[in-house]
């Protein structure tokens, strides 16, 4: 992680914790960024307005083209966050609203495809699932993502909301068969459902998100 939040640096951006070195135990060590985390449930508006929407997503494109044919892309398009939720970025007032300035947790950050984290972006920060009430409304936000990225093919994005999903939970299973206490927690608390249901409710809506994309 530390190569990459250095590249981040050196290209100015300031989306990113900064990389402080290594303690003597090994760890790394980072520094700290004011503002505010959208970690619980319910958020000031601002946080998940058509602004932030647009706000986050060229962020994302941002730090895409940072790391574009660089060493910790490898043989890949990018280096991507694999995490992106409004509990993993920092908001602060711009303008009188709070909008998305950095993002934390850069823990699974690793070479991939832009589509990945744009996926991401569209499965988290509109929570797709049973809970959203209105599919057109849904589609039409995930829409103004990817104007924000600037997403030329705009095919692959549902697929890989899908992709995410079926990863996640196969994840959480796996790791918890395997006896990782967390993700047993995970499995207890109904995670697994969620995120079934969220993959049903995606598959069932994809006709009408992939026309609102087209």
């Amino acid at each position: 992680m530390g190569d990459l939040l250095r590249l981040l640096e050196a290209g100015g951006w300031d989306g990113a914790p900064r990389f402080l070195g290594v303690d003597d135990k090994g760890r790394e060590v980072l520094g700290h960024l004011d503002g505010h985390v959208a970690w619980e449930p319910r958020q000031p508006a601002a946080v998940s307005s058509d602004e932030s929407l647009v706000a986050v997503a060229r962020l994302v494109r941002e730090f895409h083209d940072l790391t574009a044919g660089s060493s910790p892309a490898g043989t890949q398009e990018v280096v991507c966050h694999n995490d992106l939720s409004p509990k993993n970025t920092v908001y602060r007032l711009v303008g009188g609203e709070l909008r998305p300035v950095a993002f934390i947790d850069w823990d699974l950050a690793a070479p991939g495809a832009r589509i990945h984290d744009v996926a991401h972006v569209c499965w988290q920060y509109l929570a797709l699932g049973p809970s959203v009430a209105d599919a057109t409304e849904a589609a039409r936000r995930m829409r103004l993502i990817a104007d924000g990225y600037e997403l030329q093919d705009r095919r692959p994005l549902i697929p890989t909301i899908l992709w995410w999903q079926d990863r996640c939970r196969r994840g959480i299973e796996r790791e918890a068969d395997a006896g990782d206490a967390a993700m047993r927690r995970l499995c207890d608390a109904g995670a697994v459902t969620e995120v079934q249901r969220a993959y049903q409710w995606v598959s069932d809506h994809r006709d009408a998100l992939e026309r609102a994309l087209r």
